[in-house]
């Protein structure tokens, strides 16, 4: 009788699983539905006890390590960064000359005026350069000049 029901013991915490991730909405069980389903399918077929967890572990890192990263870069394909955060990658005209030293600078993105700041405090970066925002921090945008060519 025990073997009949692995299976659905297995198939029980994929369903737990599922229900897990439908809720988080986070890819964060998903994987793990994935290997109690490998377990569950080696438990109908006879599989040891031992062998099913086994499969289980190995399935659900194998699938957590390969297609997380694929997946999280799917789901967030069409996601538009709003705020401050659109601006990352964006390029801007130097409109006052950036040094962190001298606490000098100011970026013209669009329309709007911002401080500049550098990532480090040997760069110095001249007026009318383009550069290209790497980060936000508070109301400074750390940028780094777009080389020609």
């Amino acid at each position: 009788m025990e073997f009949v029901m692995e299976p659905f013991m297995w198939l029980g915490i994929v369903a737990l699983f599922l229900v897990i991730e439908a809720v988080t909405v986070g890819l964060t069980t998903i994987w793990f539905a994935g290997g109690a389903l490998v377990a569950a399918v080696a438990s109908g077929l006879g599989a040891s006890q031992a062998v099913q967890w086994i499969l289980f572990f190995a399935v659900s890192v194998i699938l957590l390590i390969f297609t997380r990263p694929l997946a999280v870069r799917y789901m967030n394909r069409g996601v538009e960064r709003t705020n401050v955060n659109r601006l990352i990658g964006e390029k801007a005209v130097v409109i006052q000359k950036i040094s962190n030293l001298d606490q000098t600078g100011q970026v013209k993105v669009g329309d709007v005026e911002w401080m500049a700041r550098t990532e480090s405090d040997e760069m110095k970066i001249p007026e009318k350069a383009v550069v290209v925002i790497k980060e936000v921090q508070g109301v400074k945008l750390i940028v780094e000049e777009v080389k020609e060519g």
